[in-house]
């Protein structure tokens, strides 16, 4: 394999652009190289030393880029924050991981100043990117290093915390690998190789989702391991995603079906106006994707289109979009390396076209939760894990999956799928975003409920809801369809799709057997 990852590949061509920053200014790899070693020279000088932690809340931008190269090659785990979060959640993170350096971003300032409260690090190792009283200039770590090389280079890992259903978030730790961060790079390279991605051509990556996302820094990380461009987003819009596309000739991204929902919600001559023909594969991930979405985004960009299944923990399938129109609403065959399994509650493996929770196998993916030996345990049976995903394999040995387990509602003894019902919902032009969940019933144990948040320019009322429920009738049988609908103008959604569906449903639970 012909040598990879980022370090060397700056080394051997530093006047390349390797990075377009939201603000439209273009990076040398050089420049990124130099501002990196700064920044490993400068985490060593604050006494970091291999296995410790660096967590960070930043935006998509040049210092999240550094840090991340910075500390990769020096053996540090990198712990992104979601920069949604409020300040006590921010310094659970930063305690429970055992970070040694914090850095911050001053458009957090106010929730960073709350977490500074009960974060136990000394603030002389806390680092704000612009101003945040109390913590030191970012400028602080990297002015007087050097801009080479540091001795003893070794790869690092992200050690992302991962909220799952249940309980505050834990860590997925895994072990470090006593490797050269360029060779690192160079294994990195064969996940996106499974997409057909390959080095050394003219890719150009495009990151629109946050970075503090597993998969979204791991794809924009492998990327620029593979010597590709990468063009960063900071917020991330429809038409802005389309413009970006033509004129850098992107030809890859990670993405989410909400995005696609958006995309797909522009005028059709917006939608014309951009030239998308350098697109080659833009995968998505993170949530089910309503299979009309996902026909009309394949009749957009053809082949392009690639989905695949994972989590923080490890995976997974993939499937392409030729392969999908043939078995529409799955999520694909196992990938290499890996392998499915469907099992019972008392883990037994079931035939195809049997319903069960889905269990992928550790393989080369092995982890921990950081300081949670029991949820580490409980996750796995003979080698093989789960984050509570319900599913079948069918006779081809493709998975299709129905829904989140915890989400799954019980009404009169039969089993219903929020996301099937939500991507019904989601084909009808006055919803713009759509969550479905079980509220208590006396008889049925539990009834279905519909949060709608309406398109823009809809009003929410009782003739909406009457609409919204009729087109039901056309589309969903009697026992799925929703019971009663409420209005929100805007769903609680973090930046990357994610729905937090526990802040709508929890509070009907309250005082009783609370779903998990």
């Amino acid at each position: 394999m012909a040598e990879l990852g980022f370090w060397k590949l700056a080394q051997s061509d530093p006047d390349r652009v390797a990075l377009v920053t939201p603000d439209g200014a273009e990076h040398t790899a050089g420049e990124l190289l130099a501002a990196a070693n700064q920044v490993s020279h400068g985490l060593r000088a604050q006494g970091l030393e291999r296995g410790d932690t660096v967590a960070c809340v930043l935006p998509n931008g040049l210092e999240m880029i550094q840090l991340y190269l910075g500390a990769m090659q020096i053996g540090l785990y990198l712990t992104p924050i979601n920069h949604h979060l409020v300040g006590p959640e921010i310094a659970y993170i930063v305690n429970d991981s055992e970070a040694k350096v914090f850095v911050a971003s001053a458009r957090y300032a106010d929730e960073v100043r709350k977490a500074m409260t009960e974060i136990t690090l000394d603030a002389d190792r806390c680092f704000a990117v612009g101003p945040i009283e109390g913590l030191r200039p970012w400028s602080d770590l990297l002015e007087g290093q050097p801009t080479t090389n540091p001795d003893d280079r070794v790869a690092g890992a992200p050690m992302h915390y991962t909220s799952g259903t249940t309980g505050r978030p834990k860590g997925v730790k895994r072990a470090l690998v006593d490797i050269d961060p360029d060779v690192l790079g160079e294994l990195y390279a064969g996940f996106q190789g499974m997409f057909g991605v390959q080095p050394f051509d003219d890719n150009v990556h495009i990151t629109g989702s946050p970075l503090y996302h597993t998969a979204v820094l791991m794809w924009t990380a492998n990327s620029m391991h593979m010597g590709h461009k990468v063009v960063l987003m900071d917020k991330w819009t429809p038409e802005g995603m389309l413009e970006l596309i033509e004129r850098h000739q992107v030809t890859t991204s990670h993405m989410v079906p909400t995005q696609f929902h958006r995309l797909l919600a522009l005028p059709e001559e917006v939608r014309n106006r951009y030239d998308v023909s350098s697109l080659r594969c833009m995968v998505h991930a993170a949530a089910p994707c309503p299979p009309d979405i996902k026909r009309r985004m394949i009749e957009w960009w053809g082949d392009a289109v690639m989905e695949y299944y994972a989590a923080t923990e490890g995976g997974g399938t993939i499937i392409t979009a030729q392969e999908w129109l043939a078995k529409p609403g799955s999520v694909g065959k196992a990938w290499a390396g890996s392998e499915i399994r469907i099992l019972d509650d008392d883990g037994n493996q079931l035939p195809p076209n049997t319903e069960g929770t889905v269990y992928m196998s550790l393989a080369q993916a092995n982890f921990e939760y950081k300081g949670d030996k029991r949820k580490t345990e409980d996750n796995r049976r003979d080698g093989f894990f789960t984050v509570g995903d319900w599913g079948l394999l069918d006779e081809d040995g493709y998975l299709f999956l129905k829904d989140r387990k915890s989400d799954m509602i019980i009404s009169g003894g039969v089993n219903i799928y929020p996301a099937e019902i939500e991507g019904e919902l989601l084909t009808f032009p006055k919803i713009a975003d759509v969550a479905v969940f079980g509220i208590p019933h006396p008889d049925w144990g539990e009834e279905i409920k519909a949060v709608v948040q309406p398109a823009e320019g809809v009003e929410p009322n009782d003739e909406l809801r009457e609409e919204i429920l009729a087109f039901c009738e056309d589309r969903l049988a009697k026992f799925k369809r929703p019971k009663t609908i409420d209005f929100m103008a805007e769903l609680p959604r973090d930046p990357n799709g994610k729905l937090y569906k526990r802040k709508l449903r929890d509070p009907y639970w309250e005082g009783r057997d609370a779903k998990i």
